[in-house]
């Protein structure tokens, strides 16, 4: 696994401006150092999944209101849950340089977010093997928070998955996880093809896709 540049760079609010050496360094650097101390971490399960209406998902024992999500999975038999972690040592790393190197400190918290987003790019990459063998196909991956699929979703992942015993993860009153640096979501499984290459949909031009949220 290694952290992409590129998107570090867009973490970093970068549009395409050119990166002097001083900050590539700099990025190359805290990349490595991150990479030394993660300890990437996952845990996923497939459930059942239908619609009903336009805005309800019925999702394993869950039943989740939500016109977004609702549009992501319609058509779908399955989807998977899962929650993804690269560990603490991201939050470590900003705290300590939160007080002596606050432009590093930033690097690390971009680099930490780009470094999450690799990983869960491979759990998927795992996940759309698995269900190529039976002919299906992924959905874009959609989180809590997204949309109008409300944060508070978070408190059922984490129970049904058992992160915090399986993977080491907590939730904050607020729902907030931590590490910082987790992604939880949920990944449609559809016989037919999107055609979505995988682009986040904040990034992604197409302005048509049917599974766009905005």
């Amino acid at each position: 696994m290694e952290v992409n540049k590129k998107e570090t760079l867009r973490y970093l609010g970068y549009r395409g401006q050119e990166m002097d050496a001083n900050l590539e360094a700099l990025i190359d650097e805290t990349s490595q150092e991150l990479l030394n101390s993660i300890a990437p971490k996952s845990v996923h399960q497939e459930f059942s999944c239908s619609t009903e209406g336009d805005d309800v998902v019925h999702l394993g024992p869950l039943v989740i209101k939500s016109k977004h999500l609702a549009k992501n999975l319609k058509g779908c038999e399955y989807a998977v849950i899962f929650a993804a972690t690269i560990g603490s040592s991201a939050d470590t790393l900003i705290k300590r340089y939160s007080l002596t190197n606050l432009a590093k400190a930033s690097v690390v918290q971009a680099a930490g977010a780009a470094l999450i987003e690799t990983f869960c790019d491979s759990l998927e990459d795992t996940i759309r093997e698995n269900a190529a063998a039976r002919e299906l196909y992924l959905r874009p991956r959609f989180s809590p928070g997204y949309g109008d699929l409300p944060l508070e979703l978070q408190r059922d992942i984490f129970r049904i998955l058992e992160c915090s015993k399986r993977i080491g993860l907590s939730l904050t009153d607020t729902c907030l996880m931590f590490p910082s640096k987790s992604v939880t979501a949920i990944i449609g499984l559809s016989p037919l093809q999107n055609n979505c290459h995988r682009e986040k949909c904040t990034d992604c031009n197409n302005t048509e896709c049917d599974y766009r949220t905005n």
